[in-house]
């Protein structure tokens, strides 16, 4: 089967571009819009701007599919893409049972975990992503049984900017009351969200842009970027995403100047210690994608533009602050 293609993408330049830096550094993404903005679109076609799976990797895919008892040659050396719906439990999404089986996370292993409608989740489902989203493993426990599965996916997550979907829709009216937005945004941990590198709007578009039959770029000509920027990375030994800190600084090789002037911008906009790091990780997947040696403050000004949701929250959520 053909994968989905990004030519079929009208217009969400920003959104289109957010798909691609974290195709080519291995991010997190968060499509944030109302319903009918194209965000379950967009994640759609990641899987099919990534680099085909090694054969160690497909070997690795094929373990866990038939763990599970599904087949092991379908789409071989195809990215996974996984889409549990929003009514899953912990037990669906990372695994588990009297013996213990592999969940949603590991069977997304080295490929794309979908998550829509990512607030209707249940708050603890969504928590129990944390570990794994850091370790790329979930160690499942039970009396008799202990197993370990690999769990290296890539999160891509959608959802609307408030219940009824239409906070800032030109299109329509939100009947959402501040207590309701602010509750529903407040589903999602701040840890959560810190682990999340690339967080974008994706608005309505104007008519006129819907209606143009104008193709957008097509993944191949995309996936080239991608696959040049990662033999950028590969040279350092670890995708952005996964970069150490240490190396990460190295890497970015900031100025004195751009580092106190990088710090200052955190402060103003009171972004977490945590989102430090992942602002120079997408940074310098910036700087790997237009074939730059160093990051300077165009990276970093396009970076910090990805923190949206951040800043959203912390306007809604004194407490956030």
């Amino acid at each position: 089967l053909p994968q989905p293609d990004m030519a079929d993408v009208k217009g969400q330049h920003q959104a289109r571009r957010a798909l691609e830096v974290a195709a080519a550094g291995g991010h997190n993404l968060l499509l944030a819009g109302p319903p009918g903005t194209g965000k379950t679109m967009l994640a759609s076609r990641l899987a099919g701007i990534l680099p085909p799976l090694t054969q160690d990797e497909s070997l690795e895919v094929a373990a866990v599919r038939s763990v599970c008892g599904l087949p092991i040659m379908e789409r071989w050396g195809h990215r996974p893409f996984r889409n549990p719906h929003h009514t899953s439990s912990s037990v669906a999404l990372v695994g588990g049972g009297s013996r213990p089986r592999p969940g949603e996370i590991s069977l997304a292993h080295q490929g794309v975990l979908f998550l829509d409608e990512l607030p209707e989740f249940d708050r603890h489902v969504l928590e129990v992503l944390r570990e794994p989203m850091e370790s790329a493993q979930i160690l499942i426990s039970r009396a008799n049984h202990q197993r370990r599965f690999p769990a290296r996916f890539q999160l891509v997550a959608a959802m609307n900017p408030c219940p009824c979907g239409h906070l800032g829709d030109p299109r329509q009216r939100c009947h959402c009351s501040p207590a309701q937005i602010q509750r529903y945004q407040s589903r999602l941990s701040g840890p959560l969200l810190d682990r999340i590198d690339l967080q974008v709007e994706v608005p309505a578009l104007p008519a006129t842009q819907l209606t143009d039959r104008t193709p957008g770029e097509a993944s191949a000509s995309v996936r080239e970027r991608v696959l040049a920027a990662r033999r950028r990375q590969q040279a350092r030994g670890h995708l952005n995403a996964h970069l150490p800190g240490s190396e990460l600084e190295a890497a970015c090789a900031l100025s004195s100047d751009e580092r106190q002037w990088f710090a200052s911008v955190l402060d103003r906009l009171n972004l977490s210690a945590r989102a430090y790091h992942r602002v120079l990780r997408v940074a310098l997947t910036l700087a790997d994608l237009s074939g730059e040696t160093r990051v300077g403050k165009a990276q970093l000004m396009e970076a910090i533009g990805y923190r949206q949701l951040d800043r959203m929250l912390k306007a809604n959520d004194p407490m956030r602050a």
